[in-house]
């Protein structure tokens, strides 16, 4: 899909009392997670952490270091890409305060359970020391231990474990007799079963695995419980990209007009490669509204993508839209318009054909020279043969060639409304005929076409003194 139609998504961040705007160049979710890529105004990057829709912390950063939750996200992760209209609504909060680094793990206990404390240091290695990040880990763990939570203490020398593999201590604390019994638990007990006493573990297992059908229905599952419907959609959307298979198209629909528009979705099934225009039956009919309305250029920019693929009932529209846009528009997208006319029946394509392409050629001769803007018509005479226009550009550029036939040539650029060229090349006559009243007449006309009167008047004159020269003569 035409990326005109899409826009940016802008966020603002609160960092140290300076507010700093910025675009969404991307965003990763990661199970709980999401991270957020920022281009701001004065060019620098920023990136920013979620943990279940709560801004957690962010920062300005060159790049993510390699092997950070970051730099797993944009890897492993599903991946939004800017700009896209599911961006919005799937960044919970588009106005953010970066928080204070010395309060950060102290405010988050006031929020989040002791387990997800354990688990957000994780995702924070971007911002933090490593090191620092352990130790806080290590103080939750032996405060779950002392309390005797034996499965929470469990829990979290796990999750410093996997944030922290070469940890000896972790290791060898995760492998004590004392935790053979939950060991046991998570390798027999089936998904059901873990997520009543770890739902964190559940969710950020099937994430990983969401390519395997039964993680995938149960991660699913999850997310709808918990109406993240923007992430349900985005596990639907991979599936489609790595299956290749556009399977539940119907319900996946009805879940993103809860808070797209039927436009937005449209546009977000393009940038999935689906066709929207031979899956859904609504498209036909807001295609047809944007034409009848007179947004033909918008209706193009949707169809352009797939006009090698659309059904034979877009035919209609496709000629309407040819015979509306403006011949800027046509020259902007020359290459989609070329594809467009092969699509037309051959009694629609010439129907102001020749009209058309002469005011897409007066622009093309505004930008190019000639032998360009012959190569360019060239196509257009291949889809559509015996265009006067084109016959005329070919003379053209072989008058060009020829210093005594610049009159001609002139005229040419004249009709085109390339009076600057126009008058160089009846200068180039005047010179030849220095007594020949004619070029200076037509340099006359060509200042008059310009607004320039004064100049026009000046040239009136010469052409007049020629004129009673010859008669005397």
């Amino acid at each position: 899909m035409d990326k005109e139609l899409m826009i940016p998504t802008e966020i603002s961040i609160k960092d140290k009392k300076k507010i700093i705007k910025g675009n969404i160049l991307r965003a990763a979710l990661f199970a709980r997670s999401k991270v957020v890529e920022v281009m701001t105004e004065e060019h620098d990057k920023y990136y920013l952490v979620y943990y279940k829709n709560s801004f957690i912390y962010g920062d300005k950063l060159t790049k993510p270091t390699e092997d950070t939750f970051i730099d797993k996200a944009f890897r492993e992760g599903i991946i939004l890409k800017a700009p896209n209209p599911m961006l919005p609504t799937f960044i919970p909060n588009l106005n953010v305060s970066i928080p204070s680094k010395n309060k950060l793990f102290t405010e988050l206990q006031q929020h989040f359970s002791l387990q997800e404390v354990a688990y957000i240091a994780t995702i924070l290695d971007s911002f933090f020391e490593k090191n620092q990040l352990i130790e806080m880990i290590d103080k939750i763990y032996y405060h779950q231990r002392r309390s005797g939570k034996f499965m929470k203490s469990f829990q979290v020398i796990r999750i410093l474990r996997d944030f922290a593999p070469s940890l000896k201590s972790a290791k060898e604390r995760l492998e004590s007799h004392e935790y053979f019994s939950y060991h046991d638990f998570y390798n027999t007990s089936s998904l059901s079963e873990i997520l009543k006493k770890d739902p964190l573990y559940v969710e950020l297992h099937c994430f990983q695995n969401r390519l395997n059908p039964k993680e995938q229905q149960f991660l699913e599952q999850i997310f709808t419980q918990q109406d993240c419907n923007v992430e349900v959609l985005l596990l639907w959307l991979e599936r489609v990209e790595k299956l290749q298979r556009a399977e539940t198209l119907e319900k996946s629909t009805a879940l993103a007009l809860r808070f797209l528009t039927l436009e937005q979705w449209m546009l977000v099934l393009s940038e999935a490669n689906i066709n929207p225009f031979k899956e859904l039956p609504e498209a036909k009919q807001l295609i047809e509204k944007m034409v009848a309305k007179g947004n033909t250029e918008k209706a193009a920019l949707y169809l352009f993508t797939f006009l090698d693929d659309l059904p034979h009932s877009y035919e209609t529209i496709l000629t309407n839209i040819w015979g509306n846009s403006d011949p800027k528009f046509v020259f902007t997208h020359l290459d989609d318009f070329l594809t467009l006319l092969k699509h037309l029946p051959d009694d629609k394509k010439t129907i102001q054909m020749e009209q058309k392409m002469s005011q897409l050629a007066v622009l093309l001769l505004e930008e190019h020279d000639l032998q360009t803007v012959r190569n360019k018509l060239i196509p257009v005479n291949e889809t559509i043969p015996h265009l006067k226009v084109f016959e005329k550009i070919n003379k053209m550029a072989g008058l060009e060639e020829d210093p005594e036939r610049m009159m001609e040539l002139g005229d040419y650029y004249a009709e085109y409304q390339q009076f600057d060229k126009a008058i160089d090349c009846f200068f180039w006559e005047m010179e030849l005929q220095p007594q020949n009243p004619i070029p200076v007449l037509r340099i006359s006309k060509m200042y008059q076409q310009k607004g320039m009167v004064k100049e026009a008047s000046v040239y009136q004159k010469i052409a007049a003194q020629l004129k009673d020269n010859q008669q005397v003569g």
